[in-house]
């Protein structure tokens, strides 16, 4: 049997870089769609962006899909399409290795704020998602900037 085509569009924003932050995912498939985000305290821009990835890649129930993932964040596509290197963010990369394993994928690079339905409404999602009081805190964020003094 032939499994149809997952289409994961992602996103992520910050109040500051670093600041609050959100990230967001839209899932689509046949007529399924599944919306996902959440925040952090103290986070960066890539990071939600890579967070972004990794949830809707972790909430893929189909193993060997076919996942044509659709970002409007050069960081994240150029690293994995391109081979950057990944100096930052390791405990992200880490996750994202993980939730990749078992999927066929295909990343997108597509333009932020163009009027991209499923961008704008991961965006409005990301910005939503860091606008909430309480937010926990990015402990992988934290840990790297510890690190690094």
């Amino acid at each position: 049997m032939t499994k149809d085509t997952i289409y994961l569009y992602t996103d992520g924003a910050s109040s500051g870089n670093p600041g609050p932050g959100g990230y967001a995912a839209v899932l689509k498939c046949r007529d399924m769609r599944k919306e996902l985000s959440g925040g952090f305290a103290r986070t960066t821009n890539n990071r939600m962006e890579l967070m972004a990835v990794i949830i809707g890649l972790e909430t893929i129930r189909w193993k060997d899909a076919e996942v044509e993932i659709y970002s409007d964040s050069t960081y994240v596509v150029n690293t994995l399409s391109l081979g950057w290197k990944r100096k930052k963010n390791v405990d992200l990369w880490a996750r994202y290795d993980r939730a990749a394993q078992g999927f066929r994928i295909n990343f997108h690079w597509i333009k932020g704020h163009a009027g991209h339905p499923e961008n704008e409404r991961c965006d409005k999602l990301a910005v939503a998602a860091y606008s909430i009081p309480g937010l926990p805190a990015d402990e992988g964020y934290e840990n790297e900037t510890q690190t690094l003094l």
